[in-house]
């Protein structure tokens, strides 16, 4: 798909849409006297409206990941950018999007928030990828497809040319969430986007970089995608704080902890696969561990007794019986682990 194929994707109404624009975005100076925008006049660190184009954070993470700043989009969290991609390319009541299933809850929230039907696709037996099934669910309308690689909750990332050559077939937008990348060796889409202009990549600094609390997530994309998700964001959508704070926290290396967490999700694994009530420990790429066990509801209510939360995703069709348990600090693990112990010697009876 090119460029040119791209735009008529786009909403009629977003594409005539005139943006909210500030006399700041038309100063190219000095930071000068501002009177522009009704703000105190009284330094409080905080007493300025932040820059709406995040542009100093932009080149930090265009420097780290390797993408020009005008392919760099950040949101307020993934979330957002999730949103603005409904709200862009698809007309409420009319279009629909396809996504594969189980994976993260958000993609048919926000569809049904947008007024679009989310037609899901079931993962193979194995967590494999449906790909003829994604194909085969789309129709004339189908404007977006999502797919999570490394797979929330499942853990299990997609080879990168199963994922292209649907990006290749599919004649919309297709979003791969790259949440977890950072954990798994089939590594990033993002060198590939040259190549498919309607691929859409999103990844996060709340997972390997450690900053959730700040809400920061990152879109890439060809870079009238980007300019278009600028237009439709709200201007100030990232605060001030969040973007000081995230430039600083980008300056510390976090090599090291990655290849922490893949250490203890693979020491983690080994020692729940060893317990009688544990059916299953799935691979994972990411930074949790799906596991199956013999009565989810129990052992999860057991440990929220000893004050260890867990996700209990044994209501998903295809995650029957299981939970999805974070990789956290050896110290962490280590209490898990305890009170696992007394959970299978029938401590709790």
């Amino acid at each position: 798909m090119t460029r040119s194929e791209i735009e008529p994707l786009v909403r009629g109404n977003i594409r005539s849409l005139a943006p909210y624009s500030t006399a700041r975005d038309e100063y190219q100076g000095k930071p000068g006297v501002f009177l522009d925008a009704n703000e105190s006049p009284y330094p409080t660190g905080f007493n300025r409206y932040p820059d709406p184009r995040q542009k100093a954070l932009k080149e930090r993470i265009s420097d780290i990941k390797g993408i020009p700043p005008e392919r760099v989009f950040l949101g307020n969290g993934s979330d957002e950018a999730i949103d603005l991609l409904f709200r862009i390319f698809c007309e409420p009541g009319r279009d629909n999007a396809v996504a594969i299933a189980p994976s993260y809850g958000m993609y048919s929230v926000a569809a049904a928030i947008n007024g679009v039907e989310m037609r899901e696709v079931q993962l193979n037996d194995d967590f494999s990828l449906p790909g003829d099934g994604l194909l085969a669910a789309c129709d004339t309308n189908t404007r977006l497809m999502f797919i999570c690689s490394p797979n929330n909750p499942t853990g299990n990332a997609f080879p990168r040319s199963e994922i292209l050559s649907l990006a290749e077939r599919f004649p919309g937008i297709m979003v791969v969430d790259e949440a977890y990348a950072d954990f798994s060796s089939e590594g990033s889409l993002s060198p590939r986007l040259d190549d498919y202009p309607n691929l859409v990549i999103l990844q996060t600094l709340s997972k390997a970089w450690g900053m959730a609390g700040l809400r920061l997530g990152m879109a890439f994309a060809d870079s009238y995608i980007i300019k278009v998700m600028s237009m439709v964001k709200y201007p100030y959508n990232i605060s001030q704080a969040a973007q000081e704070q995230a430039l600083k926290a980008l300056e510390r290396p976090v090599a090291s902890e990655i290849s922490g967490i893949i250490d203890q999700r693979g020491k983690l694994a080994e020692a729940l696969a060893g317990y009688g009530f544990v059916k299953k420990v799935y691979p994972s790429e990411a930074n949790f561990l799906l596991v199956k066990t013999e009565n989810a509801d129990a052992l999860y209510g057991y440990l929220l007794s000893e004050g260890i939360i867990v996700r209990n995703r044994s209501m998903l069709k295809g995650c029957e019986g299981c939970l999805r348990i974070t990789v956290g600090l050896p110290s962490e693990n280590k209490k898990l682990l305890e009170s696992l112990d007394k959970y299978e010697k029938g401590a709790i009876h």
